[in-house]
């Protein structure tokens, strides 16, 4: 080899090597229990999961990483930076098929789930869904969720990739007993499906070239089975980036042809890991495993609003009580964000206030893309919590200043008509 090919050759061998070991101790220092972390960073490349999309990825130039126990893109030839302000001005694929759909049927499923999730799910309109929270008998966060009340007797999730074997074994146990008693209600996992989420300004003019459905009748957290492009599809506005777009569950068999046709549109582009997680940053919302554990409750993750009105008469769901009691007194810490100095602060950067005393922990930090400064979310103790705090955040042995400011850090475009 020539030296300049050599050299090249070398410098991503030590790129790979890099994110390998940061991704090691991201898991390293990780509490124990926390599945999502250990889950999306420890598993054994042998043993990952493909999804029907893996050919595409790497022939697309998808530089590939274990998640969650799946093969999956971090990023493609773009950075992730240039990545990150595309999907914010045009429109982004992201294969996010590792995550678990499943669908509840019969005419107990609605009452049945809402003994798990906090949220009001028989007053959602049919073809209308939520984010909700599975809680634990301590008011603890299992897992969020995106709940879609499909009709009064079927019911559409989607949990997160990390915690998919911990939910199916929570709702399991529970259903068996809820069936045991005379409830009628099934549970089907859509392993025949993949997810594709198109998000970005310009996602509902690409998927109305490919489809006679009048998206603009379809609203935020609407869902809806219709075809583009001669491909049946189950539809829900929604994402994970504060951009309009669409999450979209297609039959394996059809997801590369998908794909295909979404990214014959040439203001589409290939979407990793990566820049996803720089958009959901920057809109504010939570990362399971970082932000979200089984030790923080709804109320303490800012998330008080999806415990519905009427589910706040009985509080009839696992940690009820617990969560009754933290929304009449209060709770001691709060999930806050924060801009800050110097060096981007990450997961487990401690907080101070300006005495020295430790105050919180940063639970999710990057520099971000679009607004060209560092970012951050963490929990803080009562009484630190309030926008315009001066805090220090401890970053590589160095003090820096920090300020908690009103999250979303860049505004959102849900479509709502």
């Amino acid at each position: 080899w020539s030296m300049p090919i050599l050299k090249a050759a070398v410098t991503r061998a030590m790129q790979r090597s890099k994110l390998i070991w940061a991704l090691g101790r991201a898991a390293q220092k990780q509490p124990l229990g926390q599945w999502s972390a250990v889950r999306a960073f420890a598993d054994d490349s042998a043993d990952l999961k493909k999804t029907a999309l893996y050919d595409y990825h790497v022939a697309n130039g998808g530089k590939m990483v274990p998640f969650a126990g799946w093969s999956m893109p971090i990023q493609y030839k773009d950075s992730i930076m240039d990545s990150t302000l595309h999907c914010r001005q045009h429109a982004s694929i992201f294969d996010v098929s590792h995550m678990c759909g499943l669908t509840l049927k019969g005419k107990d499923a609605i009452a049945f789930f809402e003994t798990l999730v906090v949220g009001d799910i028989a007053g959602l309109k049919d073809g209308t869904g939520s984010l909700s929270v599975i809680t634990n008998e301590a008011g603890g966060i299992i897992d969020d969720t995106v709940v879609t009340k499909v009709a009064s007797d079927e019911l559409y999730v989607v949990v997160n990739a990390g915690c998919r074997e911990k939910d199916l074994a929570h709702i399991g146990k529970h259903l068996a007993a809820y069936q045991a008693q005379g409830g009628q209600v099934s549970l089907e996992v859509h392993d025949d499906r993949g997810l594709l989420a198109l998000q970005g300004p310009a996602a509902a003019e690409v998927l109305q070239a490919m489809t006679t459905e009048d998206l603009t009748k379809l609203t935020f957290s609407s869902f809806k089975r219709f075809s583009a492009g001669g491909i049946p599809l189950w539809v829900t506005r929604t994402g994970y980036t504060g951009e309009d777009g669409f999450e979209i569950s297609v039959p394996n068999t059809h997801a590369v042809a998908l794909a295909e046709k979404l990214m014959s549109n040439n203001r589409v582009r290939l979407c990793g890991l990566g820049p996803r997680d720089s958009l959901r940053l920057e809109a504010g919302l939570c990362l399971y495993g970082n932000d979200l554990d089984e030790s923080i409750s709804p109320i303490e993750a800012g998330l008080a609003w999806t415990v519905g009105k009427r589910r706040r008469e009985k509080f009839d769901f696992l940690g009820g009580e617990v969560i009754r009691k933290q929304l009449a007194e209060g709770v001691t810490r709060r999930r806050v964000g924060f801009f800050s100095a110097g060096a981007p602060a990450r997961q487990h950067t401690e907080i101070q206030n300006l005495e020295g005393k430790v105050v919180g922990e940063i639970t999710s930090g990057a520099f971000s893309p679009c607004l060209k400064k560092n970012i951050a979310m963490g929990y803080v103790l009562k009484g630190q919590d309030k926008a315009g705090t001066k805090l220090k955040l401890v970053v590589r042995g160095k003090l820096n200043d920090a300020e908690i400011v009103k999250m979303p850090f860049v505004p959102t475009h849900y479509y709502k008509g």
